[in-house]
């Protein structure tokens, strides 16, 4: 089966709508709004959304003039609000892409689909190998020599979704998870905007797991 997820070929050029989401200190936002300044990469963030207030992803977008939000989930009365609540926010912005960056709040089923092949995120391992919250420290301790990063797209699942990109970074002798998830995570900024950016450009579609970039 193939799910055209990408923009319709016959719509206007114009740069694609990203939402960012985040929960800490922004640096893949960072690397996404300053690609978005040059004209050439064929995107815009649009909005910048968060989990908790204070932190210092939302000033990089309030530097940057682009509109955030916050949404807590203390302030919701269920999740299920909360997820909806999200949902509805993100959906107004008219996005063309959510992105992920950093952002530590798992996606409820409103979110998801309505935002289903279009919500990316990132991932400190080579999928499917080491899911979960700590890919560069379990990939260290099961002694792999090349480990990297994976940019996939959202299900229901942990870190389970079509893989549209991965990119490899190997395991120094010397590492520990400090050393090689920062390795990790240049790598990963790199392709996350690479990545985005041709999304946005060229549009993707999906076959079963396999996700394609013209």
């Amino acid at each position: 089966m193939t799910t055209h997820a990408g923009r319709p070929r016959d719509r206007p050029r114009r740069p694609a709508r990203l939402v960012v989401l985040v929960s800490g200190a922004g640096t893949n936002l960072q690397a996404l709004l300053d690609a978005c300044q040059d004209p050439s990469y064929g995107a815009q963030v649009v909005a910048v959304g968060a989990d908790r207030p204070g932190i210092e992803g939302l000033a990089r977008a309030e530097r940057a003039g682009v509109p955030t939000f916050v949404r807590r989930v203390a302030d919701a009365p269920d999740r299920a609000a909360w997820d909806r609540d999200v949902t509805d926010v993100v959906a107004a912005c008219e996005p063309d892409l959510v992105v992920s960056a950093g952002f530590m709040k798992l996606a409820g089923p409103a979110f998801l689909a309505r935002f289903a092949g279009r919500y990316v995120n990132t991932h400190p391992a080579l999928l499917p190998s080491f899911p979960g919250m700590h890919g560069a420290a379990d990939a260290l301790a099961y002694g792999v020599k090349v480990t990297g990063a994976t940019l996939f797209l959202v299900d229901d699942g942990v870190d389970t979704g079509a893989i549209i990109a991965q990119r490899a970074v190997e395991v120094a002798d010397g590492d520990d998870v400090e050393s090689l998830h920062e390795r990790i995570k240049t790598v990963e900024r790199a392709m996350l905007v690479d990545v985005v950016g041709r999304m946005a450009r060229d549009g993707w579609t999906v076959h079963d797991r396999r996700v394609t970039i013209p």
